[in-house]
């Protein structure tokens, strides 16, 4: 919980664009413990995180980080699934709830590109997406024992290869192309990109945001290293 509290505690008061000694004195703590709290030192009881959370206009599980919807909308992934197996008794509907992530988030980045008013956007949007789909679905034709090779133009020992190289060239575009510049390939043009802080996210889509916010955190909780906390602790009080 520590990396992922302070990191939040810090961002909040910094764009509340008050000082940390303001924070402390209306938070009811000294501004050496909320330092402590700030760079992940100390970790706070629940009375201090509920006070901050109403302080900030957040939710607690946004402040803890098991959520990136600041009202706490979207639920972990872990937590989704568990409710849905809990409710109904059927494991498969936690895979519906899945598959419902990946296509609502997936068409909430269509409505963005589509949006910003950039064709270029899209279509790169659409290689990228594409060129992953394919390798899924090789990956799962060669484990199948009727598989034949010569169903496809590209070679197994090839494919893989090949689709990392052109998506790596389409994650390029997808970056310049957000930002209307040009090169790759691409043509310069005007760009308007909407926000998509968090925030504002459930106003601009509210019926795809709360699948992109899990999804987010479902793979931030996967690729974050779970003794982050305790290492950036340790190296600060170094």
């Amino acid at each position: 919980m520590a990396s992922d509290f302070a990191r939040t505690l810090a961002l909040l008061r910094r764009e509340k664009k008050i000082s940390q000694r303001t924070a402390a004195s209306d938070l009811g703590v000294s501004q050496a413990l909320l330092s402590h709290y700030e760079n992940g030192l100390r970790e706070p009881g629940l009375s201090f995180v509920v006070r901050a959370a109403d302080y900030y206009g957040v939710s607690c599980d946004y402040l803890l980080g098991r959520s990136m919807a600041r009202d706490g909308s979207s639920v972990p992934a872990a937590r989704m699934h568990d409710a849905a197996s809990d409710e109904s008794g059927d494991p498969e509907n936690a895979i519906q709830q899945s598959r419902r992530l990946v296509v609502n988030s997936v068409a909430m980045l269509f409505e963005v590109a589509e949006k910003t008013g950039s064709e270029q956007l899209s279509n790169e949007m659409y290689n990228y997406l594409s060129m992953a789909i394919y390798k899924v679905f090789r990956y799962l034709y060669a484990a199948d024992p009727g598989g034949v090779e010569e169903a496809f133009r590209t070679a197994s020992e090839h494919f893989d290869g090949l689709c990392n190289a052109h998506m790596s060239l389409s994650e390029l575009r997808i970056r310049a192309a957000a930002k209307g510049e040009g090169g790759f390939g691409l043509t310069r043009e005007e760009i308007r990109l909407p926000s998509l802080q968090p925030s504002d996210l459930a106003r601009a889509f509210p019926n795809l945001s709360s699948s992109m916010l899990t999804l987010l955190q479902a793979v931030a909780d996967r690729i974050t290293p779970q003794d982050t906390a305790k290492t950036s602790a340790e190296k600060r009080s170094k």
